[in-house]
Formats: structure tokens, sequence, C-alpha cells
């Protein structure tokens, strides 16, 4: 039976992560990074895709389950008729290869356990050949090697191209597995001690989460979405992968399944904002500087996303032996919105930049003048139509959200030469363009009729991010033209449930109940989606700087009761039938949450 996508949690090294189910099947894993092909495709497909399941040969799902303290360290713990089990998942911090280890402990009585491991390289496509040598089975298959065994061994035999192993595990015993991935045309990998491996790891999260600055009723959430957000990192480089996942459906059986394996530009401001808050100065940073790399080059040449290393090419394919998650279709890799025109995105760099700046920590000397490039290309570029913020795969338009962001750029270089007046740049010059951008934003994308700001120029339909402009300082929080937005928003773009859908969608129903009747989407897509549970945090923002503080606490607190039981959350939520949806976990959901929890939190300090 196809787990809920909430059924899952996440480990991982810092360079990949894996999907464990609360079955004990690890149903995702890519190796050795993040977007790398998956060995374990079970998620998207069935378990001949690739999978390994550790569990008490009766099967079930654990009784219960819970990261080690403020960790990414896993324990399921098992209750059968005969006894009690715990199982450890987690990937130690790699040196060299990656190591993804499993810990079976009896806790009491014995239960007997089974583990099945089937690998299949190139995304569940290519079944290796699998062979004894030093204690271990080997895989191989081309360029992938897996080196697999337990300590101490048990038996384990092959059979339906699987690998196999029986046990029973007593009070006080353990066995433990260890599977590591390395090139197959490199020797076998350093033999790692799980046992220890596992100390380290607690050891490591735990040096790394008491770090944190966070204090308040919402530090423990806080805390999980940092971990979930340094989990999503991709170490050698500081990139931040938007999810580890691809192809996790926004609506079941629907087509809107994308990668999210890349790093998203539009999440860099409030990354880099959460972290400094929070008190990690070097993964801000280390975000900040991967940044200037990414963005380094014409700056006609912006895009809005990169790979973990800033890789500008990444090709979108349909895998089309992959039945899709629940029937959900087409399975892709890549993501072709990579080629789109998003002005926003220059928006967001400058803002960063900004922000770092202003936090004492301004980047290399060549910085500033990579800032003015990017805005003096935005200068005349920002009246240009674009695919806006949400990669609508329709027409161009001139999105609201868009020329926004194109005053914030101008708005933050305006800021930084009034404050460092001795830098270079024609603060007039500037200031004139950002004056221009504003006026016309109030002029076209503004509805007097419904006291709103719309999607795009002209349009009725309405945006969520348009919520976002008393947050970068477009206009106040307590002007009526953002008020009337907030309210006109909250209306028209909640689901039955009281969340937020992104912008208007065919056959999607209101917070009334009242269904849009129109054929087409702006997006260019057939079909719906669910909630997305950014913008419900953005409503939250919103509903708190417009003195609504109450009503913005009642809607997080909501928001965290959406979150699974190990505290993950996806990119969307249907509250139709109450089921996370969209790659898992997500970044965005995560830092828009710290975000909305550290500024609940200073009101509260204010009070």
């Amino acid at each position: 039976m196809t787990l809920r996508i909430e059924d899952y949690a996440l480990i991982g090294d810092l360079q990949t992560a894996a999907l464990v189910g609360m079955d004990g099947s690890i149903d995702w894993l890519c190796l050795p990074r993040f977007d790398s092909a998956a060995c374990f495709a079970a998620l998207l497909g069935d378990r001949d895709n690739g999978h390994w399941r550790l569990a008490p040969t009766e099967g079930g799902p654990c009784a219960r389950r819970s990261y080690v303290g403020d960790s990414l360290v896993l324990e399921s713990v098992w209750e059968t008729a005969t006894g009690t089990v715990k199982i450890t998942d987690f990937m130690p911090q790699r040196e060299h290869a990656p190591d993804l280890m499993r810990i079976v402990e009896g806790v009491h009585g014995s239960v007997e356990m089974e583990s099945v491991l089937r690998i299949r390289f190139d995304y569940g496509s290519v079944v290796p050949w699998v062979r004894r040598a030093d204690g271990h089975r080997v895989a191989v298959a081309g360029p992938d090697s897996v080196w697999f065994r337990s300590d101490p061994p048990v038996k384990t035999w092959g059979k339906d191209f699987a690998t196999r192993s029986s046990f029973t595990v007593g009070e006080g015993e353990k066995v433990a597995f260890v599977l590591t991935w390395h090139p197959s045309h490199h020797p076998r990998p350093e033999i790692v001690d799980p046992h220890e491996a596992l100390e380290c790891s607690l050891s490591d999260w735990a040096a790394w989460s008491g770090t944190c600055r966070t204090q308040g009723p919402y530090r423990d959430a806080v805390v999980r979405s940092l971990i979930t957000l340094k989990a999503l990192t991709y170490a050698p480089t500081g990139g931040i992968v938007a999810a580890p996942t691809t192809s996790l459906p926004e609506g079941l059986g629907g087509v809107r399944n994308w990668d999210y394996r890349f790093c998203w530009l539009r999440d860099s401001t409030l990354t880099l904002g959460a972290l400094l808050e929070a008190g990690y100065q070097d993964e801000a940073m280390a975000w900040r500087d991967w940044l200037l790399r990414a963005v380094a080059g014409d700056p006609s040449d912006l895009q809005i996303m990169y790979g973990l290393g800033g890789e500008r090419r990444l090709p979108e394919t349909e895998l089309p032996w992959l039945a899709g998650y629940e029937r959900s279709v087409p399975v892709r890799t890549g993501n072709a919105a990579v080629d789109q025109v998003q002005l926003d995105v220059y928006g967001e760099v400058l803002d960063s930049l900004y922000l770092a700046r202003s936090a004492g920590r301004p980047g290399p000397l060549h910085t500033w003048n990579v800032q003015l490039s990017l805005l003096a290309f935005l200068e005349s570029a920002w009246r240009e139509p674009d695919e806006g913020l949400w990669e609508v795969r329709g027409p161009r338009r001139h999105f609201t959200h868009s020329k926004v962001m194109a005053w914030v750029a101008a708005d933050r270089v305006v800021r930084t030469l009034e404050a460092e007046p001795g830098l270079r740049g024609d603060v007039e010059r500037w200031r004139a363009m950002r004056d221009a951008v504003h006026r016309e934003v109030c002029e076209k994308a503004y509805d007097p009729e419904r006291n709103t700001f719309t999607q795009y120029y002209g349009s009725r339909e309405l945006d969520a991010a348009t919520l976002l402009i008393p947050r970068v300082g477009f206009l106040p929080p307590h002007d009526p033209r953002v008020v009337g937005t907030v309210d006109a928003v909250r209306e028209e773009l909640s689901t039955p449930g009281g969340l937020l859908r992104r912008y208007s969608l065919p056959g999607a129903a209101d917070s009334s109940g009242d269904t849009d009747t129109s054929s087409t989407s702006v997006d260019g897509l057939p079909g719906g989606e669910g909630a997305f549970l950014a913008c419900s945090f953005w409503l939250a923002d919103a509903l708190r700087m417009t003195d609504r503080v109450t009503e913005a606490a009642e809607l997080f607190e909501e928001l965290l009761a959406l979150r699974n039981d190990v505290g993950l959350l996806a990119e969307e939520y249907d509250p139709v039938t109450r089921r996370q949806l969209g790659n898992f976990p997500q970044a965005f959901s995560h830092i828009a949450l710290v975000t909305t929890a550290l500024a609940l939190a200073r009101e509260e300090t204010r009070r």
C-alpha cells in the first residue's frame, strides 16, 4: 500500500538525503548527491524500482517514531506480540563515501526481523550484478557500486533480485546494517563502525542545534525546521535544495510534478534572514557565497535556479518507466523552468546582499559591483513581462510581484548608498527608477473598485504573493490598499479549511464554498493543486503586520498542526483529503515557518 507523503521521515548527511517510511522501508535515496540518480525510487513507482525495508517479519507500521533530541537521527519503535524492537536510522556526515546506517536493538522480549534490499540504479531502471566479497554483498552496475554488510553477520541470501536477511533480536541485542556507495572504479571504501558513527552524529547535531539563539513558545518548531534546512544544505558549496525529491504531485493523479533538487534564488532573502536571526552566521554566509558564485556573469543571464554547485544546465526529462506517486505522471528530472524569465529574482538577490551587508557581512570587494551590474540591467528590463514567481507555463505577463521586487532591487541599492555615501553609484538615478516602478505598480496593478492589488496588470485574479508588499516595504502595513489586499486574498484564495492557494485556479472553491468556473488558469496547466503552505504563513505575517495578532497566532498554530509526527512539511496541503502534497520536505515551507515564528516571538516580546 502506498504510504502518504507525511508518513515519511528525513535522514541525511548534508550531501544527500533518504526518506524512511513508517513501515521501515527507505523508498527514496539518491547517491552520491541530492541531484544524482536514485538507487531507491519506490516512492515514485513500486518496490521493484528500489527500496530497503527493515522491520519485524510480521510487518505493519511502527508504533511510534521520533528524532533523537535536536538531531537528524531517527528512532522507530515496533511493538509486536513477542516483544518490542527499535530501529535507529541515520547517515553520518561523510568524510569520503556516503553511508546509510540502520541499527536494530531489542528493547524487550524477542522479535523476528527481516531485511529486504532491492538496489535499482538510475531511478529504478537498472538491476545491478550482486556478488559476495570480504563479508559484504557488493552491487555493481556501470559507474555505481554499493557495499552492504551487517554487524554481527546475519543470515543473508539472494531471491527475486533482492538481498534478504532474517534474524531475531532479544532484549539488549543489537544488529547494525551499513550500506555504502562509491564509484565502481574505486577500491572498497573504508569500513566505518556504525556505533561510533552514531555517537559522532548525535554529538555533531547537538553541538549545531545548541547554537540556536531562538527562544519562546515556538522554539521546538523553529529548531526542527532549521535542522531540516541544514539537512537540505549541500555542504561542499553551501547551496540549499528546495526539496530532496522530484515529482511528488501538487495534486494526486495530476501533471504538476516537478524536480525540486536544485537551489532557487527566490528562497534567498528569507533563508538568509532566518539563518542570521537564529544565530547561524556560518550557514548564512555559505549561502550568500553560493549566491554570489551562482549569479556571476552577464546580468541578463541570471537564472531562477541553479544546481548544487551553481550548475546552469538542468534539462528536463521524463522517466516513463516510473508509474508516479499514486499514478501522478509524468515523473520528471531536471526543470525546464530554469529557462524562464523571472524578474523578481533580481530583487531577491539584491535584497539578500543588502541584508548580509546590514548584518556586517558585506562580502568580497566585487560584491558591490555585482549588485550595481544587476540593477543596471534591471533598469530597462523591469518594464518587460515575465513568467513570475510561480513559474507559470502560460504566456508572460506583467506580474505584480515581479514589479514589486524590481522596486525592492532599486530600494536596497538606494538605502545602501544613503548609508554609505562613499560607495560608487548614482543614488539619484536609482531613486528615479525606484519611484518609476512604484508609480506604475500603484497605477496598473491596483484595482480601486475592489481595493486590492491583483496578480498582474489589468487582471481580476489575485495572487498570494501580494501579501509580501508590506513585508518588503513597498507600502506601509496600515495603508488602506495593503489592508484591502490582505482581506481580498484571504477571502478569495482561501480553501474551505482557511489555508491559501497561491492564485486563482479553475475549479477551486474559496472559503465560502463558491467555485471558480473559469476553464483556464494563468499557469497554463490543467488540474488543480492544494493549499500552498508558504502562502498561508505569509497570511499570518500579513495579519500580524495589520494589527490582527491574535488571528495571526491562531492561523500559525493551525499550520503547526499540519506538520507530520516528526515535524516535517511538504509544499502543499489538501484540506479535503487532509494530506500533504508536493515535494517533501520543502525548504520554502520551513523557511516560512521559521520567519513567521520569529516575527510572532518578537511581537510577544514587544507586548
